[in-house]
């Protein structure tokens, strides 16, 4: 008996239709995709393997995913630095998986791979080392309603609190701050006592989108937006050239029309599909190298997007975000690392490991971006990591999208360092290569 059939009843009537009509390997699809007029051309991408062996495999180049399709579920729009489009895995997970499959990205971000894989009923894993990553993906895999949360919202205390830290004045208002510092020691204290329920978990991850932002829909002055948090010093400079200070928002009534448009869309079939699944999805909070709680071969399908060549500061980032859930920002360490062969030596050890929870046949869809404006192309570095860790190379797919700004990078044209396409390497684990004792 197989996996699905151990675990799930599904109602396979939840599959979009355009799914269904899905058929024969990825290259064959990529090749003749015409959902958006255009003809698919085909290049190649070429590098080598550490030891020097060539490696040559056709790059597809086409608008697969584009703004002129649907939009995506209203549950994703949660803000994250540096994401991708739910188009993107969903474009694999549709074509590469059945209903009950394990999703697994260990690049977890905001959730974009975890939501999709949900709202589509397969069985979400996801990790990342950045414990925020786990507050802003959870919640949204088990949804509460609009009710639920306004009910909640009457038992908290909101001008119960044991700090009001002056600095933060620089952003809020004293009547938001308070509740702000309300809502965190009801959140902390609840957590504490293990009484967290999902509700809570939802204004969690919702105060978390809220804490700051450039619109009336966040709790603080006009600021950066929310993908990262400023300094004091910064925001006084801001406030002082703006000629601002902070209005007094009611946090209750931010995260309630934030919850309303994230669930706008999550009708009773959407919450039956989700049903089905979060029960047996995992998230972990840790590093992707080693995840011995995911059993070898179990993994139909990884989408995920790696951290690029950069150093991250998370705890300039982060610094509001990790006080609002209790957390000492130095306490987790992000640095990437800068040179390109640090950075495969890093990847090669979540290959390894990505190549282990892989069932045979399974697949990996691994997006880099354009590194640098355009001088380093990471998907020759990928590809010589995964075939070191024993993954078969079947291709390089290339989202071209079109917009106003052009130039020509490597055979695609319209690209403006990377911001209007995605590179995606393709991966299979063979079937034939048996997994080492």
């Amino acid at each position: 008996m197989n996996f699905v059939e151990e675990n799930f009843e599904f109602d396979f009537g939840l599959r979009l239709r355009d799914e269904s009509e899905l058929k024969g390997p990825l290259a064959e699809q990529l090749r003749d995709f015409r959902d958006f007029g255009k003809a698919t051309r085909i290049l190649e991408t070429r590098s080598s393997t550490f030891s020097g062996e060539a490696l040559s495999v056709p790059t597809y180049v086409n608008e697969f995913w584009t703004a002129k399709q649907r939009a995506a579920s209203s549950l994703h729009e949660i803000s994250y630095r540096a994401c991708f489009k739910p188009q993107l895995p969903r474009f694999f997970i549709q074509r590469l998986t059945e209903p009950g499959d394990i999703i697994y990205d260990p690049f977890m971000g905001r959730g974009t791979t975890i939501i999709e894989a949900g709202l589509l009923g397969r069985v979400p894993h996801g990790c990342d080392i950045n414990p925020l990553s786990r507050f802003l993906t959870r919640p949204r895999l088990n949804p509460p309603t609009l009710r639920q949360v306004t009910e909640r919202f009457r038992e908290i205390a909101l001008n119960d609190c044991d700090e009001m830290p002056e600095e933060l004045l620089t952003f809020y208002h004293p009547d938001t701050l308070r509740e702000i510092c309300a809502l965190k020691k009801y959140l902390l204290t609840r957590q504490a006592h293990a009484k967290l329920d999902s509700v809570d978990e939802w204004i969690w991850m919702v105060a978390i989108n809220r804490l700051t932002g450039h619109s009336p829909g966040f709790f603080s002055v006009y600021t950066l937006p929310p993908n990262q948090a400023v300094s004091v010093k910064a925001q006084k400079k801001i406030n002082e050239n703006r000629g601002q200070k902070p209005p007094k928002r009611k946090v209750p009534d931010l995260i309630l029309r934030k919850t309303r448009q994230l669930l706008s869309e999550c009708d009773q079939t959407v919450r039956k599909t989700l049903a089905q699944v979060s029960a047996s999805a995992r998230l972990f909070t840790k590093h992707s190298a080693a995840t011995p709680e995911i059993s070898s071969e179990t993994v139909a399908l990884i989408v995920t997007s790696p951290p690029f060549l950069d150093v991250v500061d998370y705890a300039t980032d982060n610094w509001l975000r990790c006080w609002f859930i209790g957390l000492d920002p130095s306490s987790v360490s992000l640095t990437v690392p800068g040179k390109l062969e640090d950075w495969q030596k890093a990847m090669m050890e979540i290959f390894r490991e990505l190549f282990r929870v892989l069932r045979p046949g399974g697949h990996l869809a691994f997006e880099v971006g354009e590194v640098r404006g355009g001088k380093i192309k990471l998907e020759e570095a990928v590809l010589s990591c995964g075939v070191e860790a024993g993954l078969e190379p079947l291709l390089v797919l290339i989202n071209d999208q079109k917009f106003t700004k052009t130039a020509n990078c490597w055979g695609v044209d319209n690209n403006f360092k990377g911001t209007n396409t995605n590179r995606v390497v393709v991966f299979k684990r063979p079937s034939r290569v048996a997994l080492s004792p």
